[in-house]
């Protein structure tokens, strides 16, 4: 390994006694869900000592590779300035467990054969994953349809419903570390005889907790849907043709739950396996993580981080060129040090089964997004539903994939590629087999001051009820509160559910900050869809992403857009319709009220639906447990 010229300078403890850049409610969530505590629930560290341990704890692993004590020391200090400074955070269960104990990866797929012995046994994996802050996926698929006879015991099959029914249970069952409860996704193949069960099962909220269910469909079904023709159910115990259904029917299910309370969602399965690169050893990919972004292999795990983009905006240089305002060159060593960092986590992680362990090691995953990506846009005075902010997001990430890939075959000829790869395959000696995935980012975003992956800003202010103090609290965009014509009155008007783009007159606000200030509920779901296609260009696993809808949103407008997402090349396709949730939370404004939901310091619930997952803007609960 070669070593930095930097590597000349010994570094003192001084160099990491500057605080890290953090919000205030940046540090109450740090301190509610991720700082170490001692026996009795005391702090006994800070964010910068939490960033600190972490880089110390994945710097040493590079000893198993041959580096010298003094590279260890550097390794540290690039992972810590990385992290304080915000440039990057890797996803939640690594800041919660490195150095300590329990997984530090966030995504996991688990096998779901289709025998009474290994159902259980994935049971048993799923209690064991999620006990340390893990999200599971599953895919459905090979399950027998329910009133399958089954031959060892004469009896008949309970099917996959009720198999996800018993996984829901045993996921409700698991608080993880204490912080959270679990998160899992259930995948189906559109041609299971049992998928119209499957499509309905959520239809009454409330039967299956902590599952996201998507459908796994193909071009070839999308294209019987166009043609209103028929497709073929096959039995997955033997292969049988077990009847038809017509696509065009079974499609408008698929829209009209997703209309009415956003599930399920659609897996383009196989543009998912076109950048299955081990396709050829393993097979195909059938399912993916709870919040859709990461496919995976049976008994695969991936970790992940995410680039603050909005931190390499340059203010100083005019509004121009906005190629002149983003530091590459920082960009481009934040993304090899975020690479280098995150296979560090392979090696230095514990994994709840050995399965997993040999699984994730023969794969080496890995999965670096971005987030803050409207607030750089913001910065850049560029509207997110417009052919620029398309055009910046494009080469934003076309680069970080460039660079992604630089470090990984760097790595691969340092430490060996990762073990599956195959000569004979057209594909190079990386020693990653997957490098780039856009999460959902909800808590780490809101550490990190920055709306969540993709995603545009949800809302441009908001108050929080602080019931155990008796206060009324407002949060306002960081960008917003400096511009000159923001007043508080603007303020009580957005925070009353109002919009910068129907402001009244007299508020003068600007017409550019109509635009540039636009906030996710009032972007046309085109303009969502074509954002994910983007940016699914330059990423080799999947992307996280709701595509919003208003209230009076129709089932045609939901069709539409599964039909763009599918032409545009997404791999997946998550819609939420505003008001369509029984459990409604945003009641009135952006202030929201949950039965279900308290945050820990008495303050009302702020709950938003964005990159699949629901997250409280207020205290950083997270239902997904990357973010």
């Amino acid at each position: 390994m070669a070593i930095s010229t930097r590597l000349s300078m010994k570094l003192g403890h001084s160099e990491l006694e500057s605080k890290a850049q953090l919000s205030d409610q940046s540090i109450t969530i740090l301190k509610h869900r991720y700082l170490k505590k001692d026996a009795e629930g005391n702090h006994i560290e800070d964010p910068d000592g939490m960033f600190y341990r972490v880089a110390s704890a994945l710097a040493q692993v590079d000893l198993q590779y041959g580096a010298l004590p003094v590279e260890i020391e550097f390794i540290t200090n690039d992972f810590f300035q990385a992290m304080k400074n915000l440039y990057f955070l890797p996803n939640s269960p690594t800041l919660m467990n490195a150095g300590i104990n329990g997984t530090m990866s966030a995504c996991f797929v688990l096998p779901l054969e289709d025998s009474m012995e290994d159902i259980m046994s994935s049971a048993t994996d799923t209690a064991m994953v999620q006990k340390f802050g893990g999200g599971t996926g599953f895919a459905l698929s090979k399950i027998r349809p329910q009133g399958s006879k089954i031959k060892s015991t004469h009896g008949i099959a309970c099917g996959p419903i009720s198999v996800l029914k018993t996984l829901s249970r045993v996921s409700s069952m698991i608080t993880q570390g204490g912080r959270r409860d679990g998160a899992n996704m259930a995948v189906m193949d559109i041609r299971h005889p049992d998928i119209l069960e499957f499509i309905r099962c959520k239809t009454v909220e409330g039967d299956i907790h902590n599952f996201n269910i998507s459908v796994g469909v193909d071009s070839d079904f999308m294209k019987a849907v166009q043609n209103n023709s028929s497709f073929n159910l096959i039995n997955p115990h033997d292969g049988t043709i077990a009847g038809t259904l017509n696509a065009r029917e079974v499609f408008d299910e698929i829209v009209q739950g997703a209309w009415k309370n956003g599930e399920p969602g659609m897996i383009f399965l196989d543009r998912v396996n076109y950048d299955n690169v081990v396709l050829h050893k393993y097979g195909p990919m059938t399912a993916t993580n709870p919040c859709g972004e990461q496919p995976l292999l049976p008994n695969e795990s991936c970790n992940l981080a995410s680039i603050v983009l909005s931190k390499f905006f340059i203010p100083s240089v005019p509004l121009t060129d906005w190629r002149r305002q983003i530091n590459w060159e920082k960009l481009e060593s934040t993304t090899k040090t975020a690479v280098h960092f995150l296979d560090n986590v392979i090696d230095g992680n514990e994994y709840a089964t050995q399965d997993i362990e040999t699984m994730t090691k023969q794969t080496r995953k890995i999965g670096l997004g971005v987030m803050g990506f409207s607030d750089l846009l913001i910065q850049l005075r560029v509207p997110y539903d417009s052919d620029e902010a398309r055009e910046i997001g494009k080469e934003i990430m076309r680069a970080i994939q460039v660079w992604a890939d630089e470090k990984s075959l760097e790595l691969g000829e340092q430490r060996g590629a990762y073990p599956a790869w195959d000569k004979t395959v057209p594909s190079k000696p990386y020693r990653n087999a997957c490098r780039m995935t856009v999460a959902p980012t909800g808590t780490i975003s809101m550490i990190s001051d920055c709306a969540s992956g993709i995603e545009p800003t949800f809302a441009l202010a908001w108050k929080k009820q602080n019931i155990l103090e008796g206060q009324s609290l407002q949060y306002v965009n960081k960008y917003l509160a400096k511009e000159k014509f923001c007043t508080p009155e603007l303020l009580d008007y957005l925070s009353d559910g109002g919009t910068l783009s129907d402001a009244p007159e007299h508020f003068n606000v600007p017409e550019w900050a109509k635009t540039v200030y636009v906030t996710a509920p009032e972007i046309a779901p085109r303009d969502h869809v074509l954002m994910q296609s983007t940016f699914q260009e330059f990423v080799d696993a999947g992307i996280s992403k709701t595509i919003n809808f208003p209230n009076s949103a129709t089932v045609e407008d939901v069709e539409n857009s599964y039909f763009l997402a599918w032409q545009s090349g997404c791999k997946g396709v998550t819609v939420y319709r505003a008001g369509s949730r029984e459990k409604e939370v945003l009641v009135k404004g952006n202030t929201a009220e949950s039965e279900e939901h308290v945050c820990p310091d008495g303050g009302t619930p702020n709950i938003v639906f964005e990159s699949g997952c629901e997250t409280c803007r207020s205290c950083g609960w997270s239902l997904c447990h990357i973010s």
